[in-house]
């Protein structure tokens, strides 16, 4: 690690949390002291990032996040940019590419090389990341109450907020991603192009919606059971996928009860059991381009790789990205041969947290190798690099990111999946020619919980 690099050790800890960190590698999975979990809200933010700036005054102290709209704005618009005003620091370019290795992930180097034209524009750092006062609150409590059990499959005595927020591997690392606030229900219409490599795309479009069982107001562990979320995606164009209907129950404990998920097959009229969806089966209509594991940067259970936490570190990522959510943009604009349009895009510096995932033996997947980079404010994985069976840099994986203010939550607006061996790439979550997510949606668990119900849905 360089000297921008932070390790647990490094954040103030006493021995007994030091303790606890040897503990957790030896396999028992500990709630934090309450003199630690006393941090939240103080030195560290409540969610646990650390709430001061770096010595070098590139990254400000965190203030709150953006917790109110912008003047003019309404709920359904597109979100106007808080930030529109700012301008470069510096461009990153092939040229200067040496001058900021230490800050760059190992995805924007390898992009960078490969592409004479690859840039990554990098502004001012706005800690933008914000969520509801009853998510702090409930952070709080999980921080001396939420466990690992069954070597890390599952999580015990947390809810209503991220399980970990002061987290002592990586496997906590991954869970306060997995259980990050979204909202409590949402629904989407979104777009998946995988350009050729000369630029031609067809469009494949997505209604979505979410109910996160997790995140509902008064739920409790007991309440929960095993159910985290429900999730449901349509399939509306083209013709020849039109209404396919993906429903699935995101279990808590993936091990003792994998995801259920059913998909209606039109031609069939037909609902049917699909437990491939999951690890690294292909993702819907991604042409290949992105596991099923992938959607959300990464979700479903965590058993087949070790987790382990390399440390904090100050790295240049996608943030804010308000130009690539905007209505003012249309799909051309963004989607270019190669990659996406890089002038549309935004880079600032953030402390983010370095989990390292490897293949356990006996087991399978594409990705013998994984680098996360997860987003210390929010919790949302942000970059991610793929390996292939040689040790190469494969496929590097981006959320664009911004802070939907009217909820808020912070969450990805476009996700990008660059393979540098094919010269190709996906981009998933393109809502800029059409409605922007709707959090008011009211939903129930009721709504999902007969998957027969999808055949009266499906339609042509």
């Amino acid at each position: 690690m360089n000297s921008h690099s932070h390790f647990p050790a490094s954040m103030g800890m006493p021995p007994i949390v030091l303790a606890a960190l040897f503990a957790t590698a030896s396999g028992l999975f500990a709630a934090v002291p309450a003199d630690q979990a006393a941090r939240l809200g103080k030195d560290l933010t409540p969610l646990g990032a650390e709430r001061a700036g770096n010595a070098a005054g590139t990254i400000p102290e965190w203030t709150g996040g953006i917790t109110q709209p912008p003047a003019g704005y309404s709920v359904g618009m597109h979100h106007p940019d808080p930030f529109a005003s700012d301008q470069p620091l510096y461009v990153i370019t092939a040229a200067n590419v040496e001058q900021y290795r230490n800050h760059l992930t190992g995805g924007s180097i390898g992009l960078l090389k490969a592409y004479a034209d690859y840039k990554l524009p990098v502004y001012p750092t706005r800690r933008s990341a914000a969520v509801p006062a009853r998510i702090y609150d409930a952070t709080k409590v999980n921080a001396t109450h939420a466990s690992l059990v069954r070597d890390g499959a599952a999580v015990e005595g947390a809810i209503g907020g991220i399980p970990f927020p002061i987290p002592q591997s990586g496997m906590e690392v991954m869970w306060n991603h997995l259980l990050r606030y979204r909202g409590v229900s949402a629904e989407r219409r979104v777009s998946q192009a995988t350009p050729l490599r000369g630029g031609s795309y067809t469009l494949v479009d997505f209604d979505e919606e979410f109910l996160f069982n997790y995140y509902r107001e008064n739920m409790t562990p007991e309440q929960l059971g095993n159910t985290v979320f429900y999730f449901k995606q349509e399939v509306k164009a083209p013709p020849r996928l039109a209404g396919s209907i993906l429903l699935v129950r995101e279990t808590l404990d993936q091990v003792k009860e994998p995801r259920n998920a059913w998909v209606y097959n039109p031609g069939q009229r037909r609902v049917r059991r699909a437990p491939n969806v999951a690890y690294d089966n292909p993702g819907t209509a991604s042409d290949g381009m992105r596991t099923s594991d992938q959607l959300d940067m990464f979700n479903g259970a965590l058993d087949r790789y070790t987790w382990e936490l390399v440390g904090k570190r100050e790295m240049i990522v996608p943030y804010n990205s308000y130009k690539l959510h905007s209505d003012k943009v249309k799909y051309p604009e963004i989607l270019k041969p190669l990659h996406i349009n890089q002038d549309l895009t935004r880079y600032e510096l953030h402390r983010v947290w370095v989990v390292e995932a490897k293949l356990k033996p006996g087991t399978s997947h594409i990705y013998p190798r994984r680098t996360f980079y997860v987003d210390e404010d929010s919790w949302q994985v942000l970059v991610v690099d793929q390996y292939d069976s040689h040790g190469q840099l494969w496929r590097v994986s981006e959320a664009h990111c911004i802070n939907y203010y009217e909820v808020p939550t912070f969450w990805s607006t476009l996700e990008v999946h660059t393979d540098l061996l094919a010269g190709r790439y996906l981009a998933f979550g393109l809502a800029n020619e059409g409605p922007t997510y709707d959090f008011a949606i009211k939903r129930t668990v009721s709504d999902y919980d007969n998957p027969d119900n999808l055949r009266r849905e499906g339609v042509r």
